[in-house]
């Protein structure tokens, strides 16, 4: 992972203000970071965050129209180092198998990713944020060597 991140952020309709208001908290931390954002997450988090200056966010499809498989696409092609989704586990979801599939994806790529505040102010308190950070390549070989078969 190179210094500047790129961190992904996302929430379903029932968390967006408290993505919105951890977003605020940590406005001087998100303007260094290239953010991508599921549609209406990152809308309302720019409408949210304009008294604060200008945030700048790469605005992808919303998620339940595709915007979760496009940032677990980037993820997969190591565009995305971080993903930041307050979910909502107490309402269902339409696109559940797409939010699963999200989640899937960021544990197979090994990027850091936090679900709430609690594990969204840990991870960005860490001491590997500020630096150049050599995360492992998964190696997947015996996968895919095993599924030819």
């Amino acid at each position: 992972m190179e210094k500047k991140k790129t961190v992904a952020l996302v929430a379903h309709d029932n968390k967006k203000p408290d993505l919105l208001d951890w977003v605020r908290e940590h406005i001087d931390l998100m303007v260094n970071y290239q953010l991508y954002a599921t549609g209406t997450t990152g809308s309302y988090l720019e409408d949210g965050t304009k008294e604060q200056g200008n945030l700048q966010i790469n605005k992808l499809l919303s998620g339940p129209l595709g915007g979760d498989q496009q940032i677990g696409a980037k993820i997969a092609e190591g565009e995305i180092d971080f993903l930041v989704f307050f979910w909502d586990p107490l309402e269902p979801q339409p696109h559940d198998p797409d939010v699963k599939a999200l989640l899937r994806i960021a544990v197979t790529w090994d990027i850091p990713f936090a679900c709430n505040r609690a594990s969204a102010d840990f991870l960005f308190a860490s001491a590997q944020l500020a630096d150049d950070y050599q995360r492992k390549d998964p190696d997947f070989t015996s996968y895919l060597q095993r599924s030819v078969k």
